[in-house]
């Protein structure tokens, strides 16, 4: 068994500091919330697994949406994620630093 140890950090993306845009299935979602998970399996370095994001549909309804930010494998990045994505996930790991979390982005 793997002792891994998890951090949820939780990010407002208010207008005019970053503006995020995701699209599904042709439709434009504003984000306005992040919740980045962090991992770190037996002291090994921290992993940005996934990102919740809350966001306003065309309806102007809200909405939930999840990034899986790694691959299927779970030993690297996923390609296609964008680099406005991982802007978010670099602030996490910012405002995390309090708490013990040192993370590098995928280059």
């Amino acid at each position: 068994m793997q002792d891994e140890t998890l951090v949820s950090v939780s990010i407002d993306l208010r207008p005019g500091t970053l503006t995020l845009t995701l699209t599904q299935n042709g439709k434009d979602f504003a984000a306005y919330h992040a919740l980045v998970q962090f991992a770190s399996a037996s002291g090994d370095p921290w992993t940005a697994q996934e990102v919740k994001f809350s966001a306003k549909g065309p309806d102007g309804k809200a909405v939930a949406l999840t990034v899986d930010l790694l691959n299927d494998t779970w030993d690297g990045p996923r390609p296609e994620v964008s680099a406005a994505i991982w802007k978010v996930v670099g602030l996490a790991a910012t405002s995390a630093g309090d708490v013990g979390i040192t993370y590098a982005l995928p280059v």
